[in-house]
């Protein structure tokens, strides 16, 4: 095995298996009470109510009664038409002449029962009791087998059938019974239990963020999978700000499966469209930055600070992390926007990024991706961002917005996140030139269905993360 071999090898290895410290940090204004580690599954997915919604286990669960009902009214159906009489001749003699030797109509009566019973209680009244469903099996098995004893089965002309239909009625009140108490009641609780753990603190001012990762130490598939830098190209075009050269080459991960395709030149009207949209994106991104509608959620060890802001749809919630970087602000910035490529080599949250057309010197358009998570059962998401790099006042800002860019269409096994407008920025500090204060507005769409609770955690476990990854390579910035 070759040395490129091994080292796709065990970057593929690191992806996969590599642990990650969980953040066990306590916050300086309050000591937070973290839930449990837990896998984001499909079981968790599909146990939670989504905006109060009925949870997708147990719409199931009720669409498995009605099939239960349909089911035993085709077997009877089938049964009395074999006896040579017509639907109307049947129907006397099963339903309106009914006898328990000779009718198996009460059969049918019974799925009727247990249908009505069952999605009274658990459908609309929402209870999460097995004592329902215990007892709607309970009474069906006693009264089929009472009906076994009492039924003439020798003056049936097709036994056959009508052993069939009682057979199945006993499976299917038996597999509700199992259905409900081994997967609907379980995955709803975990559900339950984790979005409350989410969001429990000891202070009477509970952040609405908190700590999500897998019981292994390992980040979930949605942590991976909402995260993706926004950074962006330089300066702006009202300020004349030229970041440092760098004439040190970083080692870039390439990626084997996504290969940059041959782009189309771009016409005059496209790159000035493009232009306009990054120069919007630069001011909105230099107006979040210093809006005073910030709602500060926590403050970590370390002296980040996690702030939320609610804004009108499509953005909805967006989120900033604040720290201290031991960097020079134009220092960090022109690492960030001018080696992009380079962040899957010390972010690991990102598995690729790419930089797949050059607009002018300030912008760019990128593309990054993240890894499928959780064993498949989350896919992978990547992004198209067009970029703009430029200065503002104290602060230099790398800003980042969603596009859509049909050279690049959706890779197969990928879902298309979109990215509203969001930066990193740094500004110098004045007491000590040789760092800067950072600042990561994230503001992502997933385009995929996940608890809100779920995706907030995520985040914020994500800025957290990238935080300390940041640090560790400011580091080798400084080195070098």
């Amino acid at each position: 095995m070759s040395d490129e071999d091994r080292q796709i090898r065990a970057a593929a290895e690191a992806i996969l298996t590599g642990s990650v410290q969980s953040q066990r940090s306590s916050f300086t204004q309050h000591s937070v009470n973290r839930t449990p580690d837990i896998v984001v599954s499909e079981d968790l997915i599909a146990g939670a109510r989504h905006r109060g919604r009925m949870s997708n286990v147990r719409r199931f669960f009720c669409l498995f009664v009605t099939f239960d009902l349909l089911f035993t009214c085709l077997m009877w159906l089938i049964c009395t038409t074999l006896t040579g009489d017509n639907v109307e001749t049947a129907f006397i003699k099963q339903v309106v002449h009914y006898q328990i030797k000779t009718s198996l109509f009460d059969i049918v009566m019974a799925a009727v029962c247990r249908f009505t019973v069952l999605l009274l209680f658990y459908g609309l009244l929402y209870i999460n009791h097995w004592c329902i469903i215990a007892l709607s099996t309970t009474a069906t098995c006693a009264f089929l087998i009472a009906k076994v004893f009492l039924f003439d089965w020798s003056q049936s002309s097709q036994p056959v059938f009508q052993v069939l239909l009682v057979l199945t009625s006993f499976v299917l009140a038996w597999g509700e019974a199992w259905f409900f108490d081994f997967r609907v009641i379980p995955q709803e609780t975990q559900a339950r239990d984790w979005i409350l753990g989410v969001s429990s603190f000891d202070s009477e001012r509970a952040p609405l963020l908190g700590r999500f990762l897998t019981g292994a130490g390992q980040y979930t598939e949605s942590v991976a999978n909402f995260y993706t830098p926004m950074d962006t190209p330089d300066r702006s075009d009202d300020e004349d700000y030229t970041p440092r050269q760098n004439n040190s080459r970083r080692s870039i991960r390439t990626s084997e499966e996504f290969v940059i395709p041959i782009l189309p030149r771009l016409s005059r009207q496209k790159v000035d469209e493009y232009k306009r949209v990054a120069a919007i994106t630069l001011d909105r991104a230099y107006e979040l930055l210093m809006s005073s509608n910030w709602k500060d959620e926590s403050i970590t060890t370390e002296g980040d600070v996690i702030s939320s802001m609610s804004l009108p749809k499509p953005d909805g919630r967006i989120f900033k992390i604040t720290g201290i970087i031991d960097v020079p602000a134009w220092a960090l910035l022109d690492d960030l926007f001018k080696h992009i490529e380079a962040i899957p080599s010390w972010n690991r949250l990102v598995a690729e990024s790419k930089k797949i057309q050059p607009i002018d010197e300030n912008t760019d358009i990128v593309y990054q991706a993240t890894s499928a998570q959780g064993g498949g059962m989350v896919s992978a998401r990547d992004f198209v961002i067009l970029r703009r790099c430029g200065k503002k006042d104290d602060f230099f800002i790398s800003c980042g917005t969603s596009i859509q860019f049909s050279p690049i269409p959706v890779r197969k096994g990928f879902v298309r996140g979109e990215n509203g407008v969001g930066c990193w920025a740094t500004e110098n500090i004045v007491e000590d030139e040789n760092k800067c204060r950072f600042t990561w507005i994230m503001n992502t769409n997933l385009k995929g269905w996940l608890p809100p609770k779920v995706v907030e955690a995520s985040l914020s476990t994500a800025l957290i993360e990238f935080m300390s990854l940041l640090r560790e390579h400011a580091s080798t910035l400084r080195s070098s």
